[in-house]
């Protein structure tokens, strides 16, 4: 195994490759690491284990690393079943041991002290890390004091930001990585959390206050909500941190002289309420802001915070800094997609006699808006129109592109007296030239009385899924006539109408592909579990027909925006 050093990380090639957020956890850390798959395999190692080990990374790399590295005192292989590490591996728990041994590459064995734990790397299956080093001599260890609380071996203090980055980026929710960065302090470092937040108009919230309370996490929701404002000039712990001035140690006697401000009156409180009688108190920073401050408050756990605490836990909230900034910016942009989504969908028209519900609902993992819609209005010569499409894409350009489709699409439908495939097939020819769409696919449909208690839909299919037809009888039917090419293609082909009467009590279902296609399974299963669904609730009123349609039938997995149209013709009570 001998060769050359390599610095940075370095990661396996595999079809399960980890996350991103893998190579910068460990090139982080300080001491000897390794990340291995669910099989014992190394898939990721930092340039401090290949020096501890003196061999390259392509040695490492694929290997089992039982097999490769673990040895007894005398540098034999060590069976599994008298391995300590392997076996707490396949527990799937963090542990730790000492006077274990490594082979290196020059054939030497290293001694070593380990940490192991579970480790999220970003694939679809979890890892496990694993933290190592040459332990000091007993003349370069520091002996413990009984009077101060159990401190973090440097492998735990590693493992502990380790962990805080690869749990708290690998989310964009601010609230869930809250409270993953309480379960990780509390109650490793202190019995509460506190955490205040800068809001972007520069008010103070209370955001989280956290107990541990035996096994469990307890919300003082008594003690959370808005703060006084952050004074300029107040020269205490908590106003200090949120000015991202300094971090202190601080305790109940910080706070009992004259209060200088509202936080400071709030701070007492807190004291006084939760018992907390030492605090670390540290800035939340991110790269543009102070985004707030974190206290970590000892009531039960034994020993004060001291100053030499302070580096761990500042590190613990610049990596809660970072990730927080990115969930705020995402969140910023899922609300300005969001907005930007509820202008561009249009309001329904009210049309006698029928009933029209609607709902969108956006891809989970995109910007919150994307190229499905819907749309109805009515035209010149008094019917109504009906409309769902989908354009390729789940972003602000896709939504761009629907907003053009849709508004030729009107502008087609108003001024030309032509049936539906005849407006489809003007879109299609105009969609090269005059808009950014390059692929689309389109319902398009008419509606009017028929007199009986009957209403009659016409309609033409561009590549869309078909409409979905239920009586009020439970009788369901797909509507394939008038299907033809999608839009975009530039091939020009006839495209045909079909036509049907809807009887009384009907319900007509307009979606898109993303209520019904679901990966690993195939189109027609997706369509079968619409229609047994919309036939089971098609006694509904339309708002609770359509909520609940959403709610059964789009599957967990989808990654796609849906857009549905409901309609509902009149029962007739008479003769």
């Amino acid at each position: 195994m001998a060769g050359p050093k390599q610095s940075g990380t370095t990661r396996r090639r595999s079809s399960e490759r980890p996350g991103p957020g893998l190579d910068e956890a460990l090139r982080a850390i300080g001491t000897g690491a390794y990340v291995v798959d669910e099989n014992g395999r190394i898939v990721a190692v930092n340039s401090h284990a290949l020096e501890l080990l003196a061999c390259r990374a392509e040695d490492l790399l694929g290997r089992d690393a039982h097999d490769l590295l673990h040895r007894d005192a005398h540098g034999q292989s060590m069976p599994a079943a008298r391995c300590g590490m392997r076996q707490q591996f396949h527990a799937a728990r963090t542990a730790q041991g000492e006077q274990e041994y490594f082979a290196r590459g020059d054939g030497t064995v290293l001694p070593i002290s380990w940490l192991i734990t579970p480790y999220d790397t970003g694939g679809r299956e979890p890892g496990t890390l694993v933290l190592f080093h040459a332990p000091r001599t007993e003349e370069e260890a520091e002996p413990p004091s009984r009077s101060a609380p159990r401190k973090l071996s440097e492998l735990e203090r590693l493992a502990l930001l380790a962990e805080t980055t690869t749990r708290l980026t690998s989310t964009l929710d601010v609230e869930e990585a809250l409270r993953r960065l309480a379960a990780l302090v509390v109650p490793r470092l202190a019995d509460w959390a506190v955490v205040d937040l800068i809001t972007e108009r520069g008010e103070v919230s209370r955001t989280a206050v956290v107990h541990a309370e035996g096994g469990t996490l307890v919300y003082r929701e008594d003690l959370q909500g808005p703060m006084p404002p952050i004074p300029q000039e107040s020269p205490l712990p908590l106003s200090r941190a949120l000015r991202g001035a300094a971090s202190t140690v601080a305790g109940p006697q910080t706070y009992r002289r004259e209060p200088d401000s509202g936080i400071a009156v709030e701070q007492r409180r807190l004291f006084e309420a939760t018992g907390i009688r030492s605090a670390a108190i540290v800035p939340i920073r991110s790269t543009r802001r102070v985004l707030g401050a974190l206290t970590l408050g000892r009531a039960e756990v034994p020993g004060d915070f001291t100053p030499a605490d302070l580096p761990l836990i500042e590190d613990i909230a610049r990596r809660t800094g970072l990730a927080l900034d990115n969930a705020l910016l995402y969140q910023r942009q899922r609300k300005v997609a969001e907005t930007t989504q509820n202008h561009l969908l249009p309001q329904m028209p009210r049309v006698p006699g029928l009933q029209m519900a609607v709902r969108y609902l956006p891809a989970p993992d995109a910007s919150h808006v994307g190229g499905d819609w819907y749309d109805a209005f009515s035209l010149s010569d008094g019917t109504t129109a009906l409309a769902v499409g989908d354009v390729v894409g789940h972003d602000l350009e896709a939504a761009a592109g629907m907003a053009q489709l849709r508004n030729m699409l009107r502008a087609y439908a108003w001024a030309l007296r032509e049936p539906p495939s005849g407006i489809v097939d003007r879109l299609d020819e105009a969609l090269q030239h005059i808009t950014d769409v390059t692929m689309a696919t389109l319902v398009f449909a008419r509606i009017e009385e028929a007199g009986q208690g009957h209403w009659k839909l016409s309609w033409s299919n561009a590549g869309h899924p078909p409409p979905l037809l239920v009586s009020h009888d439970g009788l369901a039917e797909y509507l394939t006539d008038g299907h033809g090419l999608l839009l975009g293609t530039g091939v020009r082909v006839p495209r045909t109408d079909g036509t049907v009467l809807l009887p009384p009590g009907s319900t007509l279902l307009l979606y898109t592909d993303g209520l019904i296609e679901q990966p690993g399974h195939s189109l027609d299963e997706g369509l079968s579990r619409l229609r047994r669904h919309a036939a089971a609730l098609v006694r509904r009123p339309l708002a609770s027909f359509s909520d609940q349609l959403l709610h059964r039938v789009r599957p967990a997995a989808n990654d796609d925006d849906v857009a549905l149209l409901a309609l509902r013709t009149p029962l007739r009570t008479g003769p």
